[in-house]
């Protein structure tokens, strides 16, 4: 299999586990302000939603399919 349908592999795991958790949280740190010792920080909370693993796993599936037709 080439490196291409490998990608796709990779994508369609990413995106089952996407689907199965039923999106994955995540949380980003910015320092907003910082004067000498003292630092501010936000954080900023978001989800990856499911929608974004079924398209992951769509296009692994093409990628799978592209690899193996150019073999």
């Amino acid at each position: 299999m080439k490196p291409l349908g490998w990608v796709g592999v990779l994508l369609i795991v990413a995106g089952i586990v996407v689907v199965a958790m039923r999106g994955i949280p995540y949380t980003k740190s910015h320092n907003e302000v910082e004067v000498g010792p003292l630092k501010v920080t936000s954080q900023e909370r978001g989800m990856v939603p499911p929608v974004a693993g079924i398209v992951a796993i769509v296009a692994g599936a093409v990628l799978v399919f592209a690899g193996r037709k150019s073999a």
